[in-house]
């Protein structure tokens, strides 16, 4: 197979439907023929699985700011590996990234060399929206607009009307997509449904794949990808948590990034998954155990009840193995979680502290993290934390991470450890680039 193509699809802001277009060309593609892989750009976990329902490929994250720089082109050829062409979908505006920079769909598209199509909402802009490609065409030196999706477009007239305002700029204008509101992508508090929560998925994706491969020239936009360095260079990942690791997976603890995942059974170690909401336990043999984030809150009825599964943990850890947990891992791992509703649920009392969805309190952000733990991780780690539960309790423990933000202002001590059971609210993407 010939060496596989790549281009990025950004969009001026968030909402303007890249994530819907990309879904759409992903579906498309893949109808006519075309073997089409895709990533997608910073810590987002929910995006790349309707990527991968669309494609029916894997969908890995790229992240510019949490990731090393050479971890970034590894990932993406190993995510194009064995396809004709990779949709890279960007996150935010295409200029937005860390707060104290980096981390930019932009600075994503220039490290790998690739051109961008900018997805535009075109509702209720006429000739102004030549006017905003040209601003973001000419914004950066360094990053090409090389064509432009116009979403939502009224009619024929409107599709007219913009066209002609982009001939002067020499971008070429690739589809002028309508509004069909029986395909809005569906949101919750933190972001998009899940995948495997998306009723008649299939339909919904064949939809999105009808609608751009009519509205979108797929023929232009695959001209307009470049190649993608095939070579992986093998950059050294995160360290396995264990040589037998279980590793929670469900619509509860849906939050795990692919990267890390194969990465630790590429250097050996044997990777199980269990359902905690089918009242699963980790598997007995397992020297670690892995609760990734998710949406426990939505559940907390459910595993509060499941006997097996909390009582796994509690084994695991009284043997010895090491138990760790991310944001909704860490909440489960607690004495009590409570719900939105003010119902407490208890979990499984292995780290002292109580969370609360009552009691809402957004946090976000990157995180450079350093730790003296028994992690078997090195001592710096860049990561992301994103979720609206307060610490409702906390007990004595030791903490886990000393945490800053994207700027280096110092955040405190997070998370907590007791033995051989930690956790925090932030997820770990990758190690600190080495100085």
């Amino acid at each position: 197979m010939a060496e596989p193509r790549a281009i990025v699809i950004a969009a001026p802001s968030s909402g303007a439907g890249k994530t819907l277009v990309t879904l759409g060309l992903l579906r498309a593609f893949l109808r006519a023929g075309i073997c089409v892989s895709s990533a997608k750009a910073g810590p987002d976990y929910i995006d790349p699985r309707f990527h991968e329902a669309a494609s029916r490929r894997a969908c890995f994250n790229l992240d510019g700011w949490a990731m090393r720089r050479a971890l970034v082109p590894d990932i993406a050829a190993q995510c194009a590996e064995d396809s004709e062409l990779m949709l890279i979908e960007g996150v935010m505006g295409l200029f937005d990234g860390a707060a104290g920079g980096g981390g930019s769909t932009a600075d994503l598209a220039v490290t790998l060399d690739l051109p961008v199509v900018l997805v535009v909402d075109a509702k209720s802009q006429g000739q102004s929206a030549a006017a905003l490609v040209k601003g973001f065409a000419e914004f950066r030196d360094d990053c090409q607009v090389a064509g432009v999706i116009f979403n939502r477009v009224a009619s024929p007239v409107h599709a007219d009307i913009l066209s002609g305002a982009m001939e002067p700029l020499g971008i070429p204008v690739l589809g002028a997509i309508g509004e069909d509101r029986d395909i809005v992508v569906p949101s919750r508090h933190l972001g998009l449904v899940q995948a495997s929560e998306h009723t008649a998925l299939e339909t919904f994706l064949d939809r999105a794949g009808r609608l751009l491969g009519e509205g979108v020239d797929l023929t232009v936009l695959r001209e307009l990808a470049k190649p993608l360095a095939s070579t992986r260079i093998q950059t050294p990942y995160l360290p396995p948590l264990g040589q037998r690791i279980a590793v929670a997976r469900d619509e509860a603890f849906g939050f795990s990034y692919p990267h890390l995942l194969q990465a630790w059974q590429s250097a050996g170690a044997e990777v199980t998954t269990f359902s905690p909401l089918a009242d699963e336990a980790p598997a007995g043999d397992a020297d670690a155990i892995y609760l990734p984030g998710g949406y426990p809150e939505l559940h907390a009825g459910r595993l509060a009840a499941n006997a097996r599964f909390l009582d796994g943990l509690r084994h695991a850890a009284a043997r010895g193995a090491l138990v760790y947990g991310e944001c909704g891992g860490y909440m489960t791992l607690g004495d009590h979680l409570i719900d939105a509703d003010g119902e407490r649920h208890a979990m499984a009392g292995l780290l002292p502290l109580g969370t609360s969805f009552e009691k809402r309190g957004l946090k976000l952000g990157y995180r450079k993290l350093s730790h003296a733990s028994s992690l078997p991780w090195p001592s710096h780690l860049r990561g992301h934390e994103f979720h609206y539960s307060t610490l409702a309790w906390q007990g004595e423990a030791d903490p886990l991470f000393e945490a800053e933000d994207s700027k280096g202002t110092g955040l405190g001590k997070i998370g907590l450890q007791r033995g051989n059971v930690m956790g925090s609210y932030a997820h770990i993407i990758d190690m600190e680039e080495a100085l």
